[in-house]
């Protein structure tokens, strides 16, 4: 196991509101602590639930849509196939744009296509779905030693975010998994020391991370893991999501100094003008912002699922990225000149249904944009990263 020094834990830190030409910002009062990791935690926890997984059983048998098809699609694809076979490596070395590309994707899908079998055995109760999930998770848990390259970290957090998933449903569900403590091995000595300490990239990178660090404390039922997730989010998600109550400039995450308007208008992709639901990518395009949005929903969904719910305290910075991005998504307005210059990247990605489902169809609020949107990609599938089968799983699921 490589060592990798533990960060000093911060409060969470951002901005007074102040005048917009200052070149220096003073630090606002610290955010609440966050909420400490369930005295016990609940099975199957990570992103979906048992009772979730039970809602959408019933649907499909039934041959309700948009399930159904949302099913098909899954079962269908190349990560539901029986006959895929693992392409475990004992180094996955990732650089940046995937140069070089050494078992990076073949991991990330490997990873997916565990979680996507878990699912068809759920809902179908064909244990060769279970079999082969569990085939794909052992493969790696005896060969993967060590993520390398300046990618690493993240793709540690896109494929640790997958790998809980699908472990949470063999195990706790399924059960006849011989071989489930070396995974949670794997999951303790690779995976966590590459992102135990966060990131201070782009937004998306540690979101991703704090997800994948969430996952594998439920999975470990380790308390110290999920808290230190939780710590970083309460940094990390009000620095990605501006919110107008935030004062004149975004919150910052304290280790990343950006202490001056100049230096968060750069971080911020250039972008001067801030407005409820912008995020610290929107400007560079909608793919990684996508990302940022989908990981704090996936957080939030967690959480809930071990019964501390989070969504009084960041749903409406959810809502707004939501309903933010959408609008431009869908092109229901034309982009401002006082946005990202006048114009926008769009590819959101599939990563609206579980926000939308726990904003909208649990919460009853109005999302007109991010509905339209919703109902327009389903049945939504899978970005190949760490995202996948999200109607199936969340679509207008009330559990």
């Amino acid at each position: 196991m490589r060592i990798k020094p533990l960060l000093v834990a911060v409060a969470s830190a951002g901005l007074v509101a102040g005048a917009l030409s200052s070149p220096a910002v003073a630090a606002q009062p610290p955010t609440p602590a966050p909420a400490e990791a369930p005295a016990v935690f609940a099975h199957p926890g990570v992103g979906v639930s048992r009772a979730q997984l039970d809602f959408v059983k019933a649907k499909v048998l039934a041959g309700a849509q948009p399930w159904t098809n949302a099913y098909n699609q899954a079962k269908n694809s190349a990560y539901g196939s029986l006959s895929r076979t693992p392409t475990p490596r004992a180094v996955v070395e990732c650089g940046p744009y995937s140069q070089p590309n050494n078992g990076c994707t073949n991991e990330r899908q490997d990873a997916i296509a565990a979680y996507t079998d878990a699912l068809i055995w759920y809902i179908s109760g064909d244990v060769r779905y279970a079999q082969k999930s569990i085939a794909l998770m052992d493969a790696w848990s005896a060969t993967i030693r060590d993520h390398t390259n300046s990618n690493a970290a993240l793709q540690t957090g896109w494929a640790a975010s997958s790998w809980p998933k699908a472990a949470e449903i063999i195990k706790h569900a399924y059960g006849n998994w011989p071989n489930s403590a070396r995974f949670g091995t794997m999951l303790r000595n690779v995976y966590v020391p590459e992102i135990i300490n966060g990131s201070n990239s782009n937004g998306n990178w540690e979101l991703t991370i704090i997800e994948a660090l969430q996952g594998i404390g439920v999975f470990l039922e380790d308390r110290t893991i999920y808290d230190k997730a939780l710590s970083l989010f309460a940094n990390r998600a009000p620095a990605y999501v501006y919110l107008e109550s935030d004062g004149a400039l975004p919150k910052t995450v304290p280790s990343q100094n950006l202490n001056t308007r100049d230096k968060i208008v750069s971080y911020w992709q250039g972008q001067g003008t801030f407005v409820s639901g912008l995020t610290q990518e929107t400007c560079r395009d909608f793919v990684h912002t996508g990302y940022g949005i989908s990981s704090i929903s996936h957080v939030l969904e967690t959480s809930r699922i071990q019964g501390i719910d989070l969504y009084p305290q960041y749903g409406e910075r959810l809502r707004q990225a939501l309903g933010f991005q959408a609008k431009y998504e869908r092109q229901a307005e034309a982009v401002p000149s006082w946005l990202c210059g006048g114009s926008v990247n769009r590819g959101l990605g599939p990563i609206t249904e579980v926000g939308y489902n726990a904003l909208h169809t649990r919460l009853g609020i109005a999302m007109a944009n991010t509905q339209a949107l919703t109902e327009a990609n389903r049945p939504a599938g899978t970005n190949a990263l760490f995202v996948a089968w999200e109607t199936l799983t969340h679509a207008e699921n009330p559990a």
